[in-house]
């Protein structure tokens, strides 16, 4: 097939992007050229370096080509929605939009997640705005016959993502550097909610297995792991990998989100709901889907990157003095109510 990504090289379309490039398939990726690409010409990859907001030159380009699949992997808001269906219709056979499995009902009313499950979430923005450009989509295909097909990952990683409920996900090693020292760590609620993490090698398998089936069009499917953890679990996995003893302290989410509230969407919106992803309907349609990549095995993985990458080995000092002073004003709480 000939595809074109708008990106590629995020945490979870590089998993994609290799995947595609080792079936042959002949791949455009549509980039502002700040990151590096030689290994992805190396394996066959034609790059088109552009910016995706100035429409002229997008088209300028799209001019000579049409594809069988076009992904926009950087999409957000519901203005670039409609660029990209004033850019794209007539140009592609099928059109893959990325949104996320937050758009879902929060709180949720059951545990167990379908594509069925209503769309709403008041606690984040950023859902907010993926929920209205699955309107904008879905719109376009009943009215145009746009040929979108949606897919919602949720948590997902690589090698350089610690997928944890509270980190600093643009400097994951203060999460390993905290556990080494043997301070303690925020479990937001009691620790038992369960959630469902992906590594992006098996989302890869997910999106590429939904590439090129007409049942796929016009459908919103979810592309998550199987495997079930609670957050304790987590917790206690990343541990066990480090090699270190993990010292988890127990904190509601309201008290948390005080003291932090760019956290509500994350917790509210997202992690501290019991979810399970059923992916019957995915399985359906891309026939030799399955998640292989346990957890224990893919922070592995990560753990062993971040170790033989010292740039990476960046803390964020803000993470840091935020859970240390939520955790000592949880501890004072504590104190006194003992008191009591």
């Amino acid at each position: 097939m000939k595809i074109l990504m708008i990106g590629g090289t995020g945490n979870i379309s590089t998993a994609a992007t290799e995947l595609l490039l080792k079936q042959g398939h002949d791949l455009y990726l549509y980039c502002r050229g700040s990151g590096d690409y030689k290994e992805f010409i190396m394996k066959g990859a034609t790059i088109q370096y552009g910016d995706i907001n100035d429409e002229v030159s997008v088209q300028s380009f799209l001019g000579k080509h049409t594809f069988d699949v076009i992904i926009d992997w950087i999409i957000f808001t519901p203005e670039q929605a409609k660029r990209d269906i004033r850019l794209f219709m007539g140009k592609t056979t099928q059109y893959i939009f990325v949104s996320s499995a937050s758009a879902y009902q929060r709180p949720s009313k059951n545990y167990l997640v379908t594509e069925d499950m209503p769309l709403e979430n008041p606690y984040w923005e950023y859902s907010c705005n993926k929920i209205e450009c699955e309107k904008i989509m879905m719109e376009a295909y009943k009215k145009d016959g746009f040929p979108v097909t949606i897919v919602r990952p949720s948590l997902t990683y690589g090698d350089t993502i610690i997928p944890y409920v509270l980190v600093s996900w643009l400097k994951p090693w203060s999460l390993i550097d905290r556990m080494r020292k043997g301070k303690r760590i925020i479990v937001p609620g009691d620790g038992t909610s369960l959630w469902v993490i992906t590594h992006n090698t098996d989302f890869a398998k997910g999106i590429v297995g939904l590439m090129g089936k007409e049942k796929a069009i016009g459908e919103a499917f979810h592309i998550t792991s199987d495997e079930v953890m609670t957050w304790d679990e987590v917790l206690n996995q990343i541990a066990e990998v480090i090699g270190v003893e993990p010292k988890p302290v127990h904190i509601s989410s309201e008290f948390i989100v005080a003291f932090m509230p760019d956290q509500l969407g994350n917790l509210n919106g997202d992690k501290i709901s019991s979810v399970v992803f059923d992916n019957s309907k995915l399985k359906s349609v891309a026939l030799e889907f399955e998640a292989t990549m346990s957890f224990k095995e893919g922070i592995a993985k990560t753990f062993a990157y971040l170790e033989s990458h010292p740039e990476l080995q960046v803390i964020d000092t803000e993470y840091e003095e935020n859970t240390d002073r939520i955790i000592a004003a949880h501890d004072y709480g504590m104190s006194l109510a003992k008191k009591d």
